[in-house]
């Protein structure tokens, strides 16, 4: 039976936050949190329904809406804090520990929780991750990348039109993946909920959704195994970011994938899934 959205969610309060989640998996298989990026209407269905089932077959998997996105609760940039989020919600659940595989914002967050609360993380994987900001190489220099400006318009006006254009520079394959269907159920999702919009647009001016970088010496401390998965075409996050993670985090490798935007897990599901799956099981 193919999992559906409404058989997989579920809703937790933690400590802070009432959160939405999405589970799937045996209840004795080790745990998985999958956590999505920062784009209106992004939540853990939405940037992981090709993955879930999947992974399920061998991990416990949690997909969830974090504050500020989806389903969950409303905060403000003040009240914005991801990696305390993911650790409530490791508390609320009774999990000790996890593998963390986060996309964009997600990574980002997934990789100060290997800094900051390495007891609660077995392996890190991101996909298309920001790293600590600085002079680039290869990257865009200074200001927000191409995708980052269309992001930001889409949440300015969420309209179809403007999540049909942020859809296209996300992908490789804009002709796939950019279809009505998904680029209006992105829209209503992200006009359903305007308090999130509205707290998004706010903090912008005040350092936007990842107010705190991990520094470079804190990458150099993270000791748990670590897959950094990248598309080569990549317009929102250079693969430079994943380059510059991979000289510092002493455990890791890294997945440039050619053909692939921002969303790898999205764009190659098989390819993803079966990276996935194979690290966290090897090592």
């Amino acid at each position: 039976m193919t999992l559906t959205k409404a058989h997989a969610a579920r809703e937790v309060r933690t400590k802070s936050w009432t959160l939405r989640y999405y589970e799937a998996g045996a209840a004795d298989a080790h745990p998985m949190i999958l956590l999505h990026g920062s784009g209106p209407g992004a939540t853990g269905w939405s940037n992981f329904s090709g993955n879930i089932e999947s992974l399920a077959e061998q991990f416990h998997v949690y997909a969830v809406d974090m504050p500020g996105w989806g389903e969950s609760d409303a905060v403000t940039i003040d009240e914005l804090d991801h990696t305390q989020a993911a650790v409530e919600f490791l508390d609320a659940l009774g999990i000790d520990k996890a593998a963390f595989v986060g996309n964009s914002m997600g990574g980002h967050t997934s990789t100060r929780l290997a800094t900051l609360h390495p007891d609660r993380i077995s392996h890190l994987i991101t996909m298309g991750a920001p790293a600590n900001p600085g002079p680039r190489l290869f990257g865009p220099g200074g200001g927000p990348s191409e995708g980052i400006k269309v992001l930001v318009q889409a949440y300015q006006n969420p309209d179809a039109q403007n999540m049909k254009r942020l859809v296209e520079i996300m992908t490789f394959d804009s002709e796939r993946f950019a279809t009505d269907e998904l680029t209006q159920a992105r829209s209503d999702a992200a006009l359903a909920r305007p308090d999130h919009l509205g707290n998004y647009l706010a903090g912008l001016s005040r350092g936007g959704p990842v107010p705190t970088w991990v520094d470079v010496e804190d990458l150099g401390g993270i000791d748990v195994p670590t897959l950094l998965v990248h598309g080569r075409d990549d317009r929102v996050v250079h693969y430079e970011h994943s380059l510059f993670a991979l000289a510092h985090i002493p455990n890791s490798r890294l997945a440039l994938i050619n053909r692939c935007g921002h969303w790898a897990m999205i764009e190659h599901a098989d390819e993803f899934n079966r990276l996935v799956a194979d690290f966290i099981s090897h090592n």
